[in-house]
């Protein structure tokens, strides 16, 4: 089948390109980001693959239905960049990739506790520039610190097991509850509970009209103060506004950040020598305690190679008119 592959990175062009010897799949590798203006570029294409920050809303989608493609193929795991229920209606299909690494967003996760907490990033600065001291340079330790984990997924399951490894208590929130992790000592508590105990916080949950903003003001207000946040699942989980004002009052301490609720646009590109005109994102670099990562959680050798070989089946199995079995069907 014939593929228009929108946002194409060099870094994922290998992957693709050797995993498609196994296919008959002809890929059009494109730079430009999926939009209403360039739609256009996959006239007469039957897919179209698309990235997360690809706008495919319903202007987009039936500029692309008229053109004559029948299957979009996400490269990713998170869907809210697509208008499901326009898909519907249009009749295109909707296939995406479930499962690409949870260990490589877990340990991303981490990492991201690890430079808050041990003050990485400053140390590496301070020692480029000469600078030998040591102070200011406090961590704490995190064996028997209380971590909650919001969404025990895949993704959330790796990153207990690790916190567990580090000595911590690790407590989570989810609608369902994992009996494994129960059963390794993780102990499901109420959001409001993990909120006021955790003294780390993770969010690994899908965003949906149900949990966006589920970092607002009024879970700001219920957590421990000094809390250290961490979010490497989607932007809008948290109400950046709020998270700006929390961090001026000293009530959220630590800030991990690989995602950004407005982050469309402006990450996967290269800013360097201009001005980023978003006044949020612009101020939450500012703060010595926030860590912003530019969404490459994901970015392992392992987790690009699967993401290429599911990418490629999918639209296999759709051309064979076979079982989409990683379909994303609309809830409404």
């Amino acid at each position: 089948m014939k593929v228009a592959m929108f946002s194409t990175h060099e870094y994922e062009k290998e992957y693709f390109l050797q995993e498609s010897k196994s296919f008959n799949h002809e890929l059009i590798f494109l730079e430009t980001r999926l939009t209403e203006e360039t739609a256009k570029e996959a006239n007469a294409i039957p897919c179209v693959c698309a990235f997360v920050n690809d706008n495919l809303d319903f202007k987009t989608l039936s500029l692309l239905t008229q053109g004559g493609t029948k299957l979009v193929a996400l490269r990713s795991t998170g869907f809210n960049h697509v208008d499901l229920i326009a898909c519907k209606k249009l009749g295109l299909s909707v296939v995406r990739v479930p499962d690409h690494s949870p260990h490589a967003v877990a340990e991303h996760a981490v990492s991201l506790i690890l430079s808050l907490n041990r003050q990485i990033p400053r140390s590496y600065n301070r020692v480029r520039d000469g600078n030998f001291s040591i102070e200011g340079l406090v961590g704490f330790d995190l064996s028997k610190k209380t971590v909650g984990i919001i969404g025990t997924g895949k993704i959330g399951s790796v990153m207990a097991r690790i916190m567990l490894g580090f000595g911590c208590d690790v407590i989570a929130h989810d609608l369902i509850h994992n009996q494994t992790l129960s059963s390794i000592g993780v102990q499901y508590v109420s959001l409001d509970k993990l909120l006021r105990t955790s003294d780390i916080i993770s969010l690994h949950l899908p965003l949906t009209n149900k949990t966006h903003y589920i970092i607002n003001e009024e879970a700001l207000a219920k957590t421990k103060d000094g809390v250290m946040l961490i979010n490497t699942g989607r932007g809008a989980l948290i109400d950046t506004k709020e998270l700006i004002e929390s961090l001026k009052q000293g009530r959220i301490g630590y800030a991990g950040l690989d995602v950004y609720e407005k982050e469309e646009g402006i990450f996967f590109e290269d800013h360097s020598g201009k001005i980023i005109e978003d006044d949020m994102l612009s101020r939450l670099m500012t703060f010595p305690n926030v860590i912003i990562t530019s969404h490459h959680a994901f970015l392992t050798k392992e987790a690009l190679r699967n993401i290429a070989l599911t990418t490629l089946q999918n639209i296999a199995d759709f051309e064979s008119e076979g079982t989409l079995i990683n379909e994303v069907i609309p809830e409404f």
